[in-house]
């Protein structure tokens, strides 16, 4: 399945209480995403919390587009991303 970066913008910052009622909230992301064959994998948060940059898994970005507009959250650019890992490429051992 491809993995997108999706960038949103909280004018009045982000906000998730850590408590049964931030935990509910999440749950309900979650089943709405599932709704539109979306998981949401990860995201960071800005300092200010003004920004988020989510990691997502999706058939296409249209879905990740749904699934945002069901949880009425915000969306910018939706990028589709590949990982690139650091300590993908060793040296060659020598002879």
């Amino acid at each position: 399945m491809p993995r997108y970066m999706v960038e949103r913008s909280f004018p009045d910052e982000l906000t998730v209480p850590v408590d049964a009622e931030g935990a509910a909230a999440l749950a309900d992301v979650v089943a709405n995403n599932a709704d539109a064959d979306v998981t949401w994998v990860c995201s960071y948060v800005s300092a200010d919390r003004t920004q988020t940059f989510c990691i997502y898994d999706g058939p296409n970005p249209d879905a990740i587009r749904q699934a945002a507009k069901a949880n009425s959250m915000p969306i910018g650019p939706v990028t589709e991303v590949r990982v690139l890992d650091p300590y993908f490429y060793t040296p060659s051992e020598s002879s």
